[in-house]
């Protein structure tokens, strides 16, 4: 099966609220599951920030992405590494992809816990069981958060 490519675009206003927050998290004012990405482009080597959700489970990291495949997402497929910055302190990780079979209970997990935020972009409600996601998986990039050596 070939990969998905899904990608859904962010508008103007969350464009702005999404450099607001990150510029927030950056500096230590968010909840303790928010961290600021920043990796390398693919192709200009300028490093790029987001805002992001760390969900955690069995004593994993994942990092999900709900907009499907975006630049960050293709930027960490290329280089297989980007920092998580938070109050000012960065550190550098790996980051591992998620096989489609295994993301289902992670999906699940992911909207259950951020659904205030991250529900428009999935089209079944948080709660569903997690069958529901295998269908979508290909959809969401996930990727394992792995310390560095």
């Amino acid at each position: 099966m070939e990969p998905s490519t899904h990608f859904n675009q962010p508008t103007p206003a969350d464009r702005f609220f999404n450099r607001a927050f990150g510029f927030l998290v950056k500096i230590g004012l968010s909840l303790p599951h928010n961290y600021l990405l920043e990796v390398r482009g693919r192709k200009s080597g300028r490093v790029y920030s987001t805002p992001v959700n760390l969900l955690e489970i069995g004593g994993k990291r994942y990092l999900v992405a709900p907009r499907g495949y975006t630049q960050w997402v293709r930027n960490i497929e290329a280089s297989g590494e980007a920092s998580l910055v938070k109050r000012g302190r960065r550190e550098a990780f790996r980051f591992q992809p998620v096989a489609d079979q295994a993301k289902p209970e992670i999906l699940k997990a992911y909207l259950d816990r951020f659904k205030l935020t991250v529900q428009r972009f999935f089209p079944i409600p948080a709660g569903s069981a997690a069958e529901a996601f295998q269908p979508l998986a290909s959809r969401y990039p996930v990727f394992e958060i792995v310390p560095t050596q």
